[in-house]
């Protein structure tokens, strides 16, 4: 935890620091990054237990995708791009997509590994923050904007402080810290059209100039959003290159990668009675129960899985998928509801209309 001179750790940082799995504190995503990525069992290791096993499907690997692989070679570049450009923002970054494609985890992702690197080169007794991720919080303002960023690096912040006040302790504080990265994750929460959303937008833009800092914001089809709108918009898309995490299309220039995507999942699965090959042949099926989203994926063979574990069949089968309900935006995919006929009740029987005089 980073903290401005003379003052103490904020209770409600400490109490969001402990929080397990919250990464929105520099403590918290330090121990994400630096935990051992789940792995699936090595030829030679001794059988897990039930426990064990259930723990790793929950957590379970992730598969590297290509927008995890896009975005990484951007972000590498454009820290590099930028490193000696002290007078302007630097050029960022924005990933969007729809819903469950994998834009958090793409992050994620993303941020560890600039942690790990840093950690790797660090001289002994080194406390540079090199990443930050904060949410965009819903309806931001430019106040609550800045209480996140704040948030994350245990900066204290007060309902007295002005935006100005918090802005030159974030700024002061980032600066201070090292911060090389900032992740900015559901980027679609803001909205310039606003009076709010307009002084928040411009505030990321003060921050962005202010801050040495590469920025990666990722959103929900941030294209289609009023982000990209008006002189803000055009300010933020002539400094931003846009990287598309859309669905994975089930065939795409002679390549299969959805079903490249099942196979590496299948892979990593921890069943003793599972059929090695069989979840690539649901290819297919699979793609139509998800419609080709990562997330909704990953969930349904992380749930068909636990239920194999907990069921003792071992095994991921076209029947135990069919048992399991998606995500409500797959199954909305997947079996879409047909709007049920009004009935208008005019009095004559079904068919007929009134009997000619």
């Amino acid at each position: 935890m980073v903290n401005t001179p003379g003052t103490g750790t904020p209770a409600d940082a400490v109490q969001r620091d402990t929080e397990p799995g919250a990464v929105t504190t520099w403590n918290g995503f330090a121990r994400f990054a630096a935990a051992p990525a789940p792995a699936p069992p090595a030829p030679g290791d001794p059988p897990r237990s039930l426990e064990q096993r259930l723990a790793y499907h929950s957590a379970f690997v992730t598969v590297r995708t290509p927008a995890i692989d896009t975005l990484a070679t951007s972000v590498r570049t454009l820290m590099i791009l930028g490193r000696h450009q002290s007078v302007t923002a630097r050029p960022s970054v924005i990933l969007t997509g729809p819903a469950t494609t994998g834009k958090t985890t793409a992050l994620l992702q993303v941020g560890r590994t600039c942690h790990l690197a840093h950690t790797r080169r660090a001289a002994p007794g080194d406390d540079t923050v090199p990443v930050a991720y904060v949410l965009v919080p819903p309806a931001a303002t430019a106040k609550s904007l800045g209480a996140e960023f704040a948030r994350y690096l245990g900066i204290p912040v007060t309902t007295r402080m002005t935006t100005a006040q918090i802005t030159t302790a974030v700024c002061h504080t980032y600066t201070a810290a090292g911060v090389k990265l900032v992740l900015l994750d559901e980027i679609h929460r803001l909205n310039p059209r606003t009076t709010s959303g307009a002084e928040a937008a411009d505030w990321l833009k003060d921050i962005t100039e202010r801050v040495g800092a590469t920025f990666v914001y990722a959103g929900i089809d941030v294209t289609g959003t009023a982000l990209f709108s008006g002189v803000r918009g055009a300010q933020l898309a002539g400094r931003a290159s846009l990287i598309d995490c859309g669905v994975l299309p089930a065939r795409h220039a002679g390549s299969e990668p959805f079903r490249d995507l099942i196979a590496a999942m299948e892979n990593a699965l921890d069943l003793h009675a599972h059929r090695p090959g069989s979840l690539p042949r649901l290819a297919p099926y699979l793609h139509e129960r998800t419609a080709g989203r990562i997330g909704s994926l990953a969930r349904l063979i992380r749930q068909a899985a636990i239920e194999a574990l907990l069921n003792g069949t071992e095994k991921i089968t076209r029947t135990s998928l069919d048992s399991i309900a998606a995500d409500h935006l797959a199954e909305e995919h997947y079996r879409p509801r047909t709007p049920t006929r009004r009935r208008t009740n005019t009095g004559h029987p079904p068919g007929r209309g009134p009997r000619p005089a």
